[in-house]
């Protein structure tokens, strides 16, 4: 969900920003020393990031907005609780149906997500007989092969790991906000406990163990569906999902290369 940083506090963090980078003539290199760090701090010995690609896959009729996957994000990663903090949410988005005697092939388009989607969604207050279409659509980090958030980090605190995770060490991160600025999914936050910034990491605790994201776990109607690209095992069920539908990514346009698949997504997602 987009956090708005103003231009007073964006000034002022450039100018702690640029006295970070100048007081730091090796800046660069710390940037790839915590790259290697990081990679391996959060995860058994033994994990190789270049050893795995992993991919997330979401198929929207199957979400019921039932908000189990936010809650079980909150809780796994210790997401602050005000509602306007998520690594993970759900937004509702329902199309009403074109105005008589137009052109139009579908009206206007509502968006909701209270708290969230945290704790489900109340019926729509639009009467069912003027609904077109209405879906949950789940969002999250989009793990961009080519990510705005990493390339506007002035000191290399976010960084895309080799296994297509893109990461943030808390402490190397200013606090300056470019990157909440630069992700163009609204996918980042700037922690009130922390003061750094904060995004879905795909639960790296886990996966590098062998698990899944908390968030796919839960889902009780199997809408997220992950996996290692590198690694298949039989019957993959990213290579399956990816064979029986076809995938999108969300803003394509941006040249991002996101490595989250949409299936049954509608144009009006954003």
């Amino acid at each position: 969900m987009r956090h708005v940083v103003s231009r007073r506090q964006l000034l002022g963090a450039l100018g702690g920003a640029l006295g970070w980078i100048l007081s730091r003539p090796l800046a660069h290199a710390a940037k790839e020393a915590v790259q290697k760090v990081l990679a391996s701090s959060k995860a058994p010995k033994r994990y190789d990031p270049s050893a795995h690609k992993w991919l997330m896959c979401i198929d929207v009729e199957r979400c019921i907005g039932c908000g189990l996957c936010v809650d079980a994000c909150k809780t796994e990663n210790h997401v602050p609780e005000a509602a306007s903090y998520f690594r993970t949410w759900i937004e509702r988005y329902i199309i009403k149906k074109p105005a008589p005697g137009g052109t139009d092939v579908r009206g206007e388009v509502l968006v909701d997500s209270p708290n969230g989607g945290r704790k489900g969604f109340p019926p729509s207050l639009v009467p069912r007989e003027e609904i077109l279409r209405s879906f949950f659509v789940p969002k999250l980090c989009n793990l961009c092969a080519h990510s705005p958030c990493s390339q506007a980090c002035p000191v290399g605190a976010t960084f895309d790991s080799p296994d297509g995770a893109v990461l943030v060490d808390p402490t190397y991160c200013i606090g300056c906000g470019f990157c909440i600025q630069a992700c163009p999914y609204g996918c980042r936050f700037m922690s009130p406990v922390t003061k750094t910034a904060e995004k879905c990491s795909l639960c790296y605790h886990r996966i590098t163990r062998g698990l899944k994201p908390a968030c796919v776990e839960v889902c009780p109607g199997q809408a997220r569906i992950f996996g290692d690209v590198k690694n298949p095992v039989e019957n993959d069920p990213i290579q399956e999902f990816i064979r029986q539908n076809r995938v999108f990514t969300l803003k394509p346009h941006l040249g991002t290369e996101p490595r989250v698949l949409y299936a049954n997504i509608d144009k009006e997602v954003r």
